[in-house]
């Protein structure tokens, strides 16, 4: 199996998974995300306690590129700091925008890392970047 097969695998297993896509009971910070480009619609929900983010969902419906990226996203940031999960943020972005290449800075991205050649794919961008604008719009709500 080849690096780029794998990379498909992953954003395949992450857009089908439904672990956090389930409404919290009692979110602190929520907000919605559409790419109007394609449809992309997502509403995130955050239950943060104490600047840490104990639970994260995912709401809405998107292409596969976006709800894996919006699955790897959750699951990065459930239990981190608020300032982890800008960092983490700030990370993907970057990495989406080639500003980050080295696979060692990007290694807290985890399976994140699959999304790297997303960029040569222009009409993707958006799509992997939602949620994690997203994140960010609703990261500032909170503070």
């Amino acid at each position: 199996m080849d690096l780029k097969e794998l990379y498909s695998d992953i954003i395949l297993e992450y857009s089908q998974d439904k672990t956090y896509r389930k409404p919290l009971m009692r979110p602190t910070v929520r907000n919605r995300g559409v790419n109007p480009s394609c449809g992309d619609n997502i509403e995130l929900e955050l239950q943060i306690e104490d600047h840490r983010i104990k639970e994260v969902a995912i709401l809405g419906k998107g292409c596969a590129i976006s709800e894996a990226s919006a699955g790897v996203m959750a699951e990065l940031i459930q239990g981190k700091t608020v300032e982890e999960a800008r960092t983490l943020s700030d990370l993907f972005v970057s990495m989406i925008q080639k500003k980050v290449t080295e696979e060692q800075q990007l290694k807290s991205l985890e399976a994140g890392i699959a999304f790297q050649n997303i960029s040569n794919m222009p009409a993707r961008v958006k799509c992997a970047v939602l949620s994690w604008h997203t994140l960010e719009e609703a990261l500032n709500q909170e503070a």
